[in-house]
């Protein structure tokens, strides 16, 4: 008979929510809707995946249309998110993943591929609310700034 190899991956499970975990590799809170329920992390590779608790959806100021799915995955270091799935932004009339989010000093940048926008960071230190965005109950929680997607050329 032959001899089986058993590959192990180090799968983080510890008091830290996803929030704190972004926080761990330079990231603000906000990149995640209100209520992610959990993470997992393979500090080997960098894989990791946040749960939501269901798919998410909201506006930002009217601006972009964002959609989140219960299950976000990727890679993750320092200043850097890439391969990332399970987020989607509308731009025009077309639902674009977004694939990568870098940080550049005050600045996050979003890459949906073809184009890519950049926004202040403090745009992000706090977190949207599933259906309403930034912008629940009667007041409004703060103005969102952008800068439009431009192509990445």
């Amino acid at each position: 008979m032959g001899r089986s190899e058993i590959n192990c991956v180090l799968i983080i499970y510890d008091k830290k929510s996803a929030y704190d975990a972004l926080a761990d590799f330079n990231f603000p809170q906000g990149l995640l809707p209100k209520g992610a329920l959990g993470y997992e992390l393979d500090q080997s590779t960098g894989r990791f995946k946040a749960f939501l608790n269901g798919s998410c959806s909201f506006s930002l100021e009217g601006s972009y249309d964002l959609k989140y799915k219960s299950t976000i995955s990727g890679y993750i270091s320092q200043n850097k998110l890439t391969a990332l799935t399970g987020i989607s932004v509308k731009i025009l009339f077309l639902w674009l993943n977004i694939i990568e989010v870098g940080r550049d000093g005050d600045d996050l940048y979003f890459s949906v591929g073809i184009a890519s926008a950049s926004f202040p960071i403090d745009n992000f230190y706090e977190c949207p609310q599933c259906g309403c965005g930034l912008n629940c109950g009667s007041q409004q929680v703060r103005k969102f700034r952008f800068n439009p997607f431009v192509s990445s050329s």
